[in-house]
């Protein structure tokens, strides 16, 4: 049977450098063969918030959720843990330097280094093709130069002649984008020392969890 090796990519945090933006900027990957299972339950659980009448928006979205709610997303995040592999990067933002805090570099090195690390973890050769699926979470200015960077990441770390497709989706029509998007925010807030109950929902699954500048000791704001 043809193997496809999927790549679900989030982000949490902002690109503000800058004292009032976030501490962190967080990119998490989630990687599996078979991303549907937990995709079904999801769809399941939203058909049941609607009956009960919760308060729900257009797709699950942690950050925006409420709490009851995220506590059921991450019931059924638990249950279909198995089959995931989640790798997160973690950058400090005030120790990125000024260089660096331009979106067209910043984010294919950041990204780069996270893509690299997962795609040496596996036997692509046995793979019909890697699908990466990011959420597309730039607008504006910042939209083009995010897509290309993914685009431009891929194609300097694959291997020569590994198939992939690269597509950019919003998590409201992709429910496996809205389980990285968990996974992500509660690796963030772990981070951010806010809360660790969702982090260790997921910790079971969690293979690498990289701060790239742990070893920084300048701040640049």
């Amino acid at each position: 049977m043809p193997r496809f090796l999927y790549v679900f990519l989030d982000e949490s945090g902002d690109l503000a450098f800058q004292p009032n933006g976030s501490r962190f900027f967080v990119i998490t990957s989630v990687t599996t063969e078979h991303p549907f299972d937990g995709a079904k339950a999801l769809h399941d659980l939203r058909y049941d918030l609607l009956q009960k009448d919760a308060a729900i928006g257009e797709c699950f979205h942690a950050c925006e959720d409420k709490q009851a709610v995220r506590n059921e997303v991450f019931n059924v995040i638990r249950a279909h843990l198995k089959p995931l592999t989640i790798d997160s990067i973690i950058v400090e933002k005030r120790k990125t330097g000024p260089a660096l805090q331009h979106i067209e570099r910043f984010y294919p090195q950041i990204l780069g280094y996270l893509l690299r690390y997962i795609f040496r973890q596996y036997d692509l050769q046995q793979y019909e093709k890697v699908i990466v699926i990011a959420a597309s979470l730039f607008t504006g200015k910042q939209k083009r130069p995010a897509e290309k960077a993914v685009k431009t990441t891929l194609s300097l770390i694959l291997p020569i002649g590994t198939p992939y497709r690269l597509f950019h989706q919003s998590a409201k029509c992709n429910f496996d984008l809205q389980i990285a998007d968990y996974c992500s925010w509660a690796i963030y807030k772990k981070w951010s020392g806010a809360e660790k109950r969702p982090y260790e929902i997921i910790y079971p699954r969690l293979r690498s969890e990289f701060d790239i500048f742990r070893r920084g000791e300048r701040f640049y704001y």
